[in-house]
């Protein structure tokens, strides 16, 4: 009878030993990055994380893609992020305790300013379907070419970057904004995704997006703004304070430095600030 026992409890810690043998050890596994940001990175963010997942098989990244005013709204109501990528400062600066009171008015607390860096620069294009068929010369002849034609601008809203930096362009060349649009001669999209394809479709004759938006839509680039018109357009980023895994994200900013992440964001026409 005891040898029957003993053969049982033996039996017992063997499948026990085995079982935890089949388990994974604690902590081990994928380790999740989530990544908000800017629309206009879209193609060279997805195409790098090809590169990432050699480099790193196991950290997974997952995107967020939206206007950087939208994403700072989400941040900052509880969204889980890991790394913000803005396609302006402002938006950075409104979830940094660091920026001026007059910016951050919130006085928001989300950005780890050990780890912020401007990682690249952009240029804003005027644009236009293909062909070109209202024969748009740039950004100089808008004031004569609205004054004198029935013509319709796309720009983004006044929360997005890409339409902050167009109300810019219209002020520094003495054009009323609410006028053009009472008259019906802007039309609006929420981000430079939305705005890009109303120009690809061709449901307006010109809008105002970033160059890296026209070489991927394949649109024709009329004319860049100077920095005279909308100023520097420079992209911040950040690992958030409340990341889940800051470590892991600041490892994947690190390496949107490197020679090989920047080789594809300037393929597609951004550049080093």
């Amino acid at each position: 009878m005891n040898k029957f026992i003993t053969a049982a409890l033996a039996l017992v810690i063997a499948l026990a030993a085995a079982a935890c043998a089949g388990k994974t050890p604690e902590g081990a596994g994928q380790t999740e990055v989530i990544v908000f940001a800017a629309a206009s990175m879209t193609e060279t963010l997805e195409e790098i994380a090809v590169l990432y997942a050699e480099a790193e098989p196991d950290v997974t990244l997952t995107f967020n893609f939206d206007s950087s005013g939208t994403l700072k709204t989400q941040i900052q109501a509880g969204a889980e992020c890991d790394l913000f990528i803005s396609a302006g400062q402002l938006q950075m600066n409104q979830l940094d305790i660091d920026a001026p009171g007059d910016i951050n008015t919130d006085r928001l607390d989300f950005v780890d300013g050990e780890t912020r860096i401007d990682l690249l620069e952009n240029r804003v294009a005027l644009a236009a379907p293909d062909g070109n068929p209202k024969n748009i010369g740039g950004f100089g002849d808008l004031p004569g070419i609205f004054a004198a034609g029935d013509t319709l601008m796309a720009m983004g809203n006044a929360d997005v970057p890409v339409g902050q930096y167009t109300q810019r362009i219209l002020a520094y060349l003495g054009l009323d904004e609410e006028e053009l649009a009472r008259n019906g001669r802007i039309t609006y999209g929420s981000n430079v995704k939305e705005v890009t394809t109303q120009i690809k479709e061709a449901s307006v004759d010109f809008g105002v997006i970033y160059c890296t938006d026209a070489y991927s839509a394949g649109l024709d680039i009329i004319d860049y703004a100077t920095a005279g018109m909308c100023g520097q357009v420079v992209y911040p980023a950040a690992v958030l304070k409340t990341a889940a895994n800051p470590e892991a994200a600041a490892a994947f900013l690190d390496f949107l430095t490197t020679d090989g992440a920047m080789a594809v964001f300037e393929a597609a026409g951004f550049s080093k600030p």
